[in-house]
């Protein structure tokens, strides 16, 4: 009987769990499909670096919140499990803002109350509704991650494409060669405000779903 549990044990990075990684950042990106989570896009992506440190402080949250409430999924009443989801999030959250503060305070200090706000990111609170509350711990940790790894994504594209134009710069170094300003060129100083952000984010939503055509609503 062992044997035939052990033959019958699916891999761990099996078909099935690999797309939990890869559809989220691909055709099934929560922000380009869904539109969700797109408040600290548009809000902490001036500069790449920011919107790196966001990314993987998303990625440790919902991949841990995953595992979590994976692992608690039997005893959770289904009555509660939304204040249960919440506790656990803030918990992380909390710890995550702690370490950022500790080793990385001036990126900290530029997230200010954006890292608090990944408490109530709906991408974080809908994976673990529909998925950590009936799956196992690993593919639980998958979709965490893979989810996590989507937003970051263009989370981290926005973040390039505002921070290159508007400042002239990758990570607080400049790219844009010095001859360049010399001829007239100026850094874009519309992409460093909110409402390029909303416009950088609209036209990777409509290059996403103009390429993947089963995205586009045709009803």
């Amino acid at each position: 009987m062992s044997d035939n549990n052990i033959q019958k044990r699916e891999p761990l990075f099996s078909m099935k769990n690999r797309r939990l990684l890869s559809n989220p950042i691909g055709k099934e990106n929560p922000i380009t499909v869904q539109v969700l989570g797109i408040c600290s896009v548009l809000a902490i992506t001036v500069q790449l670096k920011t919107s790196l440190v966001m990314a993987l402080s998303v990625v440790a949250v919902m991949a841990l919140a995953n595992v979590i409430i994976s692992l608690l999924r039997k005893t959770i009443p289904p009555r509660i499990r939304i204040i249960v989801q919440l506790i656990v999030i803030s918990a992380l959250v909390i710890l995550v803002d702690q370490i950022l503060k500790a080793f990385v305070y001036d990126v900290s200090r530029q997230l200010s109350v954006f890292v608090g706000l990944i408490i109530t990111n709906c991408i974080i609170m809908g994976r673990l509704e529909a998925f950590a509350l009936s799956n196992k711990v690993w593919p639980s940790f998958l979709d965490g991650i893979g989810n996590a790894a989507g937003y970051g994504a263009v989370l981290l594209a926005v973040g390039f494409i505002r921070e290159l134009f508007g400042s002239g710069s990758i990570f607080g170094y400049k790219v844009i060669p010095q001859a360049f300003y010399d001829i007239g060129y100026v850094d874009n100083g519309l992409m460093i405000l909110p409402p390029m952000a909303l416009i950088t984010v609209g036209v990777i939503i409509w290059a996403h779903r103009s390429k993947d055509k089963s995205l586009v609503d045709v009803s």
